[in-house]
């Protein structure tokens, strides 16, 4: 029987690894549609289409994982260097604020990546063998 501090931190990995997954497949639409907003974001840093497709087919990818739960480290890994790279490419080429967002993108990806970083954390004893 898993014990109490066991057990939070069970339902934290599992309600960050969800929130992180929400986050990640609600903006394939906008990526898969090609819609204006994402066509202009990766034409900017000079990635477009093939970074839009990439990264949308990345998020889908983890955000599968993050939901399996013997999976879920994976995932984690794979979203926290998903994360790292539009957290720079924020700071680098877009900027906080797009298209007058008030800085969602970058507030999301910020929360993204804190999540996934936690979620190693706890997962850590649970990761793969190598």
């Amino acid at each position: 029987m898993l014990s109490l501090s066991e057990q939070l931190k069970h339902r934290i990995s599992t309600v960050l690894s969800i929130l992180s997954s929400i986050i990640f497949l609600q903006t394939l639409f906008f990526k898969f549609t090609g819609a204006d907003e994402s066509v202009e974001i990766f034409a900017t840093m000079g990635m477009e289409p093939w970074g839009r497709i990439w990264t949308g087919t990345f998020e889908f990818l983890i955000a599968v994982l993050l939901l399996i739960p013997p999976l879920r480290f994976i995932g984690a890994i794979g979203g926290f260097f998903l994360m790292v790279g539009a957290v720079f490419s924020h700071l680098l080429f877009l900027g906080i604020v797009v298209h007058n967002d008030g800085g969602l993108l970058f507030g999301l990806a910020l929360f993204t990546l804190a999540s996934c970083t936690i979620i190693l954390s706890i997962e850590w004893d649970s990761r793969p063998a190598p």
